[in-house]
């Protein structure tokens, strides 16, 4: 596992980790981060202290932080609600959108992950679809 700070083009910092260095370039590269804040896929590494131990333990887990501002409540708040009221489809989610809409699957509720690319062709179809300012728990680790 691998911390990184992370800023996005408008000038939001957020945290994020990863299972390695390179699946942060591999996700990089497939257009798959986004701002935690604002959603923009904009994002890059920020310059960084390591963490280094001298003691030859490994490291401690780290928790995530509880938010504090009002902005960061509200946004977990809406992932308690979409996370308790939809079905996560994960990668899968242009095309179980494009099933549900053309009545190929029953109807409920997603939630997932689409590149660029494949949200704007769902919403071009008249698909309605809206960015989630936050990422999959799985994506945090």
């Amino acid at each position: 596992m691998i911390h990184y700070t992370l800023k996005c083009r408008s000038g939001h910092g957020f945290d994020s980790w990863f299972q390695s260095a390179a699946a942060f370039d591999r996700l990089e590269a497939a257009g798959m981060l986004a701002c935690s804040v604002c959603g923009s896929a904009g994002v890059e590494k920020t310059l960084m202290a390591p963490a280094v131990r001298t003691d030859g333990a490994a490291p401690k887990p780290v928790a995530l932080a509880m938010p504090t501002t009002k902005l960061e409540k509200q946004i977990a708040e809406l992932r308690r609600k979409v996370e308790e009221n939809s079905d996560y489809v994960g990668a899968d989610f242009a095309s179980a959108a494009r099933a549900i809409h053309d009545g190929d699957a029953p109807e409920r509720s997603i939630w997932g992950e689409a590149r660029p690319e494949e949200a704007r062709a769902l919403m071009e179809d008249g698909i309605p679809v809206a960015p989630l300012p936050f990422m999959p728990s799985r994506k945090a680790n």
